[in-house]
């Protein structure tokens, strides 16, 4: 495509449509239906032995807010496997999370994703909760079972057993946030007679979550607030199209077919030239690509039905500024933000 129009769970049972998050200051900036919006990925520069490559990192996530991006993203990585070969975030997600809620004013924080096999649901509840508070009800969560093998048995954890322990730790999750006095029965715990404290600002989180997360596409229709998914090939108009035949095949599983929001990532190598074709790199893992490239395919996900693309510019060759400074001037006014619900102020 050649131009980019501008675009102009209440049980547990059930994932949360739309309305359930009417009030969520993070999600209604990030999500509307037939609309995309844009976020960036942390970190912004490869981590390879030298935390030196993250200073002044929190500087620019600012400028991202300032500019107007629709949220920051952070990975969730425990432990670096060297054999994995990429170590993710480095910091631990809550903990950077909060320390970005009090250096930003208006972009959703975002986790992705959160490894709700690895972690309890109360101490994953309490992390998030703390958050959203501290953010003005800012935080929405990309969620996972874990992909790094190594990590289960230094839980103490079966890896084979993830995709239940997955599901099971959503469910507890789900209902320490939404009953003040809950009494839970769960392969994972069990208490009655005592609260979660804090609350959520506006009584519940988003859980976008992650492929399938060993999960039945029924699931996965009835469970996720959202979805989570790597994007297929980005450098041809084919690529989106498949992504486009899956994102349909999970919103007919829906039970009442409100929306629910898609999002989708890439790490890219933005090109100074703004011409420059869309070319995949390290087999396929990094889209190198001028802007005009990047519109298109920005336009082909929204067309499809992807809300969200999360960028990382991690592995790019130019300097983050000089990206971050491009993408706000000339991708990001086509893909703006959402104005909804103002963060609560917070006086803490």
């Amino acid at each position: 495509m050649n131009q980019i129009a501008i675009p102009t769970r209440s049980a547990i049972t059930c994932g949360a449509s739309a309305p359930a998050f009417i009030g969520h200051p993070g999600y209604n900036r990030m999500f509307a239906a037939n609309q995309l919006t844009l976020g960036i990925f942390l970190p912004l520069r490869f981590y390879e032995g030298d935390m030196s490559v993250l200073a002044g990192q929190t500087e620019l996530v600012g400028e991202i807010d300032r500019l107007g991006f629709a949220a920051t993203w952070v990975r969730d990585v425990p432990l670096f496997d060297p054999g994995f070969g990429d170590a993710g975030q480095v910091f631990d997600p809550f903990t950077y999370l909060a320390y970005l809620a009090a250096r930003t004013q208006r972009i959703a924080l975002a986790t992705g994703s959160a490894i709700f096999s690895l972690r309890h649901p109360i101490d994953l509840a309490k992390a998030a909760t703390t958050i959203d508070q501290l953010s003005g009800g800012r935080l929405v969560m990309g969620i996972a079972s874990g992909d790094r093998p190594i990590e289960f048995p230094a839980y103490g954890l079966e890896h084979s057993e993830r995709g239940e322990r997955f599901a099971n730790a959503v469910d507890y999750f789900r209902q320490l946030l939404q009953d003040p006095e809950p009494a839970i029965r769960s392969t994972l715990g069990q208490f009655s007679g005592a609260q979660l404290l804090p609350r959520p600002v506006t009584g519940k989180i988003p859980l976008l979550v992650t492929g399938s997360s060993r999960q039945s596409m029924q699931w996965l229709g009835e469970q996720a607030d959202g979805w989570l998914t790597f994007p297929h090939a980005t450098h041809t108009s084919s690529g989106p199209a498949q992504l486009g035949e899956k994102i349909r095949a999970w919103r007919q599983l829906i039970p009442d077919q409100g929306f629910r929001p898609h999002v989708t990532n890439e790490w890219i190598d933005l090109d100074e030239n703004p011409n420059y074709p869309r070319t995949p790199l390290r087999g396929g893992y990094v889209l190198r690509t001028g802007r005009k490239g990047l519109i298109d395919l920005l336009g082909e996900w929204r067309d499809v039905g992807v809300n969200h693309a999360a960028l990382g510019i991690h592995l790019a060759r130019r300097p983050t500024r000089e990206i971050i400074q491009e993408l706000g001037e000339d991708v990001l006014p086509l893909f703006p933000a959402h104005e909804g619900p103002q963060p609560l102020a917070q006086h803490w």
